[in-house]
């Protein structure tokens, strides 16, 4: 099957699955509020924590993961059984993987517009954390330990989850590639617009870390509407 085909295949039903929220979902159906009008103004796991509290977050969790899960397992699997490349009878094994990783990565990258940009919603959405964490689950056991670790040690040392967010997703195409060796050149192209779209919507963030003016992760009751 041709390669640009393929990269058609799973890029659009990754940005439309991606494009649903599960802040702005929960928020809706069960509290009868847009959480983009409230704290931040961001349709994320954080500002719906703050705003809402803990009784909606494992809904939140569930719905993101899946949106994320299913399209880009689909898309690594896409990749690896229909790619010319994947099928000629000289190709290795490492090479397949490849190309499993390509398809995972692309459809990473979609299912990011989507969740930052949805199509449901005005094109205004969170800012992906969830589902870049997500992704790296499925590209790699130890790059999400390694991933997820730098986050929560982040996090705990200083509770500004932004920060954590922002140096989690900034050193993973790094650690994929220079580390753990996982994929090649094209792959950890894709690794860095993954990782550069998640940074580039905590610009408003990083702003606010620079001038001391962030909030800090609390889990005291939820904050005043």
């Amino acid at each position: 099957m041709s390669f640009i085909l393929l990269i058609f295949i799973a890029a659009i039903p990754a940005y439309i699955i991606g494009s649903v929220n599960g802040a702005i979902i929960t928020s809706k159906y069960f509290y009868r509020k847009d959480i983009r009008k409230f704290g931040s103004g961001n349709a994320g796991l954080t500002n719906f924590f703050r705003v809402f509290g803990k009784g909606g977050v494992l809904l939140v969790i569930l719905i993101d993961v899946l949106k994320t899960a299913t399209p880009v397992v689909f898309g690594g699997w896409l990749f690896a059984t229909f790619s010319d490349a994947a099928i000629a009878p000289h190709w290795l094994f490492n090479h397949f993987f490849d190309i499993a990783l390509f398809g995972i990565l692309l459809s990473g990258l979609f299912v990011e517009l989507g969740h930052c940009f949805p199509l449901y919603y005005g094109f205004k959405g969170g800012k992906g954390v969830m589902a870049i964490g997500m992704i790296v689950i499925i590209l790699d056991w130890r790059l999400a330990l390694i991933a997820w670790g730098i986050f929560m040690l982040v996090v705990l040392a200083t509770r500004f989850v932004s920060l954590g967010s922002i140096i989690g997703t900034a050193t993973f195409p790094f650690i994929q590639y220079f580390v753990l060796g996982l994929g090649g050149v094209k792959e950890f192209v894709l690794a860095l617009l993954c990782a550069t779209l998640i940074v580039a919507r905590h610009s408003g963030n990083i702003k606010k870390l620079v001038k001391g003016q962030e909030s800090k992760l609390s889990f005291s009751r939820r904050s005043k509407e």
